[in-house]
């Protein structure tokens, strides 16, 4: 015990080179940081004593614009994605009417229009589903409407239907309106729950003016 005792009290000066080794070898580690350091540097020259608060100070304002521009890419990334989004909106909003107007016209339409012992009956289906314009016929037949004249056109992938017909002078005061709320109900069915395409929709779906209309 006194002998460990006394080497510890005899050795200050080998404890004061273990320190002054120690502090060294931390003076050489930093010197290869600071090197590594200065060679990410966009202006490195190796050839290039540059004394080493310089190159502190040139790191610092290096990192400082990368901060920079890395925040300026993600303000870019954020407003390039608020306006796909607000794009993917307005498109899907797009999309949605289009798809409802399609859904509409590919399901039967009919407008009718009385004007005084005259009828017309516009009816507008798809292609699978054209007996509807033959049933309409066989039903003004069968209410004593004249038929006076009938056309079908095949506009993009519907079918319109135009019928021109006159009604009996005995069916003018009544008849009229039953042979209306039977064609509705037939192409309809239950007319409360329908949602029916607007005139001025079907006007936009088919590119179509009244000139096309009056030569039936």
């Amino acid at each position: 015990m006194d002998h460990l005792h006394q080497q510890r009290v005899q050795d200050p000066s080998q404890t004061k080179i273990e320190r002054r080794l120690i502090e060294k070898n931390r003076r050489n580690q930093m010197k290869i940081l600071y090197s590594k350091l200065n060679s990410l540097l966009p202006n490195f020259n190796p050839k290039q004593m540059i004394p080493l608060p310089d190159q502190i100070d040139e790191a610092i304002n290096y990192i400082k614009s990368l901060e920079a521009k890395v925040k300026m890419v993600q303000e870019r990334k954020e407003r390039l994605m608020i306006g796909k989004k607000r794009s993917h909106a307005c498109c899907s909003s797009s999309s949605f009417e289009t798809e409802r107007r399609r859904s509409l016209m590919n399901s039967p339409q009919i407008q009718i229009h009385e004007m005084g012992s005259s009828l017309e009956v516009v009816l507008i289906n798809g292609l699978d589903n054209q007996f509807i314009f033959h049933e309409i016929i066989c039903i003004l037949h069968q209410e004593n409407v004249e038929v006076v004249s009938a056309k079908s056109s095949l506009v993009r992938d519907s079918m319109l239907n135009v019928v021109h017909a006159q009604i009996q002078p005995s069916l003018h005061e009544f008849g009229a309106t039953k042979v209306i709320e039977r064609l509705k109900r037939f192409v309809y069915g239950s007319t409360s729950d329908v949602e029916t395409v607007q005139p001025a929709e079907l006007q936009d779906y088919f590119l179509i003016g009244t000139d096309a209309w009056e030569f039936f």
